[in-house]
């Protein structure tokens, strides 16, 4: 069970920006700082491809409704991508098995996922970008920061990673009943509008 803890953070992360964690795990397998990381994540291609797909995840990400659109795609991507790793990450460790293990990372991605682009989703409403490439940068940082500090204290950064994924659906939650109220009070608005001036004008001579 020695490995669950990076399985966790890893399948969080892969929810969040899949493409991060593989390139951040192969450079980290290829520089000599884990021996956790499988020889498969350390592949050249495989870097090579998931550092041009981080790249398209990067800006995409900071784009209104972009990111939404992004994030519909992956909705599969991201807890496919946080399965495999786990599985591969147990498999290269041998503490837990590869069909456990990808059911903890499938899962926890497939949750941060729902997170992150019911968060977007959210936000979206907002015409203005700045609130998106805020909440992007803030995610890219989290993401390397979690999965850098995993390789040191795997423990510590899936209790970090569990807390920021609940303090996210507690988040999720609020946004969202928000914006249901919101809708609610505007489309009340224009009946009333709609009422005033069927109203002022009266009915048909």
């Amino acid at each position: 069970m020695s490995v669950l803890p990076l399985v966790f953070t890893s399948g969080w992360a892969s929810g969040i920006n899949a493409y991060a964690v593989v390139l951040l795990l192969g450079i980290f397998g290829a520089t000599g700082l884990t021996d956790e990381v499988p020889a498969s994540l350390q592949r050249t291609d495989v870097l090579v491809v998931a550092g041009i797909l981080f790249l398209c995840e990067a800006v995409a990400d900071k784009i209104p409704y972009v990111d939404s659109l992004w994030d519909t795609v992956h909705t599969v991507i991201r807890p496919v991508s946080g399965a495999v790793v786990g599985a591969l990450l147990a498999g290269q460790s041998g503490s837990l098995s590869d069909i456990a293990a990808g059911a903890v990372g499938g899962s926890t991605a497939l949750a941060s996922h729902f997170v992150k682009a019911g968060t977007r989703m959210a936000i979206n409403t907002s015409p203005e970008p700045f609130t998106n490439i805020a909440m992007s940068t803030a995610e890219d940082l989290g993401v390397g920061g979690i999965v850098t500090f995993a390789m040191f204290n795997p423990q510590a950064a899936a209790v970090i990673a569990g807390v920021l994924l609940l303090i996210g659906l507690a988040l999720l939650l609020f946004l969202w009943s928000r914006i249901r109220r919101f809708r609610r009070r505007r489309a009340q608005r224009r009946e009333e509008k709609r009422l005033a001036q069927a109203s002022a004008t009266g009915p048909p001579g």
